[in-house]
This record gives structure tokens, C-alpha cells and sequence, in this order.
């Protein structure tokens, strides 16, 4: 493996997308898990808004497209194509031991959708997984609780939420904790 470590984290980003494989891609079922979450917790406003933070956003939590009034099947075509494709592969690309896990990568395509997939790749979620210890992975969930510095509470929730899906059929093996035998 490269190191990485004075390599800025869009670089790593652009390399782990060039080199994975393109037949890589999101299952349904995962996919159903982060598009439940990601709608939950960013809502859908067809109209342009500015967000907590002051970034124009349309859609379901889109600031990507032009900003417009959109009909709720183009928001809803945005929000699939982000999750089965570019949120989705990215967090794939960065995290692949999760691909088959419908739960560990539906929560974690939810929180690359907000905190973006340089945050997520960079990320002690993104580390733990691949070190095979989901448990913590889930976690660190917890850590991105913040905008501009300050704990939101909305956050806060999002997280738990993300955090509880995540643990959702945790398998046994990748929690790097002893198992109890009878």
C-alpha cells in the first residue's frame, strides 16, 4: 500500500476511485437504508434554500445541481443517482470490506452524503471498517456531530440514527470482541 500521509485527502479520494473496480456497486437493500436516512434527516425542498451553515441547497440536501425549483421526481432522481452512484461508490471505493453488509453501508452512504466523501474516506469510520472493527467503526459515527464547530442536536440525532443502523446486524466476527460459547 502507498503511503498516503502528506497526500491531501481529495488525492487519495481521485486514486481509490480510479483504482476500484467498476463493477463495484451499491446493493438495493443498502441502498434502501440510506436513501430512509438521508430523506429523514435532510427533508426534500423543491425550492432553493440556504442551508444551517449558509450553502445553497435544493432537493433532498442536493447543493451539486443548479439552483432551481425542481419537481419532486427530479429531486428524487438526484437523490438516487447520489446514493447508488456517487456517494455510493465512493464510500465503496474507500471501504469495500462493507459492500456486502446492508446496514454498515447504507449508514455509512448517509453520513458521506453530509459530510461529503474526502470526510468520510478521511475519517476513523472509514479506518475502523477497514481494520475490521466495525463495532468501533459504528461508533465514530458519533464524532461528526458538529457544523461550524458547534454540536448541533440535529446532528447529534442523524448520527444516533446512522449509528443504530449501523450496529443492525453487526456481525460477530467484525467486532474484534471475544464470543461467548456456552
Amino acid at each position: 500500500m502507498a503511503d498516503t500521509s502528506n497526500r491531501p485527502i481529495a488525492a487519495i479520494v481521485a486514486t481509490a476511485l480510479v483504482v476500484a473496480p467498476a463493477a463495484v456497486v451499491v446493493n438495493e437493500p443498502a441502498a434502501q437504508v440510506a436513501t430512509g436516512l438521508v430523506e429523514k434527516w435532510e427533508g426534500t425542498v423543491t425550492v432553493p434554500y440556504k442551508d444551517m451553515v449558509g450553502k445553497w441547497t435544493v432537493c433532498t440536501g442536493e447543493t451539486r445541481v443548479k439552483m432551481r425549483v425542481y419537481t419532486i421526481a427530479e429531486c428524487r432522481a438526484f437523490l438516487r443517482t447520489a446514493i447508488r452512484s456517487d456517494y455510493g461508490k465512493g464510500v465503496l471505493a474507500c471501504t469495500p470490506q462493507i459492500a456486502t453488509s446492508v446496514y454498515q453501508l447504507g449508514a455509512a452512504i448517509s453520513v458521506a452524503y453530509n459530510i461529503g466523501i474526502a470526510g468520510y474516506c478521511g475519517s476513523t469510520m472509514a479506518r475502523q471498517f477497514k481494520a475490521g472493527d466495525w463495532y468501533s467503526a459504528c461508533q465514530a459515527f458519533a464524532l461528526w456531530n458538529k457544523a461550524g464547530g458547534v454540536v448541533v442536536t440535529g446532528l447529534k440525532n442523524r448520527r444516533n440514527d446512522e449509528m443504530r443502523a449501523c450496529f443492525t446486524n453487526l456481525p460477530p466476527a467484525r467486532t474484534l470482541t471475544p464470543e461467548v460459547t456456552a
